[in-house]
């Protein structure tokens, strides 16, 4: 049986800001124009990203999802929908999404000592 990586929370926690980011249209009354295909094609995005590092994790999944919550924070800048309730989300969203891939590709690369050798009691 394959051993779960104890990273793999940080991809949950990707998942479900990917899927709130997706249906943020129809939940914030966004639902038509530029702000709601960005948040659709945002979510699914980060969502479907989410779900491959779940199911078989490589690291190139983590960068996706990094650059698509860094373009979800300058999503309203760059196709003109700012101060808007869908600029907060893609922001706050975007923001959030980009802190946890960081977290995750930093992990995958400074991994702590007690964690290599198998435990995580000093």
């Amino acid at each position: 049986m394959a051993k779960r990586r104890p990273e793999a929370i940080l991809d949950v926690y990707t998942l479900v800001l990917g899927t709130a980011l997706f249906v943020s249209p129809w939940l914030f009354a966004f639902a038509h124009g530029t702000a709601a295909v960005d948040a659709r094609a945002g979510g699914a995005a980060i969502a479907a990203a989410s779900i491959a590092a779940l199911l078989v994790f490589s690291e190139w999944e983590e960068w996706v999802t990094l650059l698509a919550g860094l373009w979800m924070a300058a999503s309203p800048f760059a196709l003109g929908f700012e101060h808007t309730t869908a600029m907060h989300l893609c922001i706050g969203i975007g923001l959030a999404v980009s802190f946890i891939a960081a977290l995750d590709i930093w992990l995958i690369h400074y991994r702590p000592r007690s964690m290599e050798r198998g435990g995580g009691r000093s």
